[in-house]
């Protein structure tokens, strides 16, 4: 007699492997490194900064 086989665990190893298949092509498409996400962090927070320094206070202007 041949093995017997559960359908069940079969259709969930398939839909398993294909979702695999799917969440490793969205890692290559739209996955960054550590490094890339601390850089643009950086630049984010400098320019926020430049910001912030150049921006006029009007409590603090000369009442003249």
């Amino acid at each position: 007699m041949g093995d017997v086989v559960n359908l069940n665990k079969f259709r969930k190893q398939k839909a398993k492997k294909e979702e695999e298949k799917v969440a490793s092509s969205n890692r290559v498409l739209f996955g960054r490194t550590k490094h890339s996400k601390e850089i643009d962090k950086k630049k984010q927070e400098a320019s926020r900064k430049k910001l912030d320094d150049l921006k006029i206070d009007p409590t603090e202007t000369d009442k003249s």
